[in-house]
């Protein structure tokens, strides 16, 4: 009996022994369990902070390109006004234009009749 007193209580001992190691592999285990909690927890406040970042930038990315089809379209509207202004201006050049060729002519046609005055005033003078 003693022998198998011995022996179970070498086994019991065997068994506490695995028993302490399991306790202390599970309390690790824990631990680790605990720290990739932690990590994910971290991980997911970090990936909704990037959704939130995401979504301001996508917002940022709408107004402004709201605002560059406003430039845009105000750009066009302002080539036009630019065309018809120039076209307008290109008219006034070749009206001016005329109007300095006209008036060369008319002062040629009066120095013309100038002289021809002063001929006949000359000729009358002279009679």
């Amino acid at each position: 009996l003693q022998k198998e007193l011995l022996k179970y209580k070498q086994e019991a001992r065997n068994l506490q022994g695995i028993k302490d190691a399991l306790q202390q592999r599970l309390i690790q285990q824990d631990a680790s369990v605990l720290q990739l909690k932690q990590e994910l927890l971290r991980a997911n406040m970090d990936k909704e902070e990037l959704h939130n970042q995401n979504v301001d930038l996508q917002r940022k990315l709408e107004e402004r390109s709201r605002l560059l089809a406003e430039y845009k379209k105000e750009l066009c509207q302002k080539d036009r006004h630019l065309q018809q202004h120039q076209t307008k201006l290109d008219e006034m050049l070749r009206q001016l234009s005329e109007a300095s060729y006209q008036q060369v002519d008319l002062e040629r046609e009066l120095e013309h009749k100038e002289a021809l005055l002063a001929h006949c005033m000359k000729r009358e003078a002279e009679e």
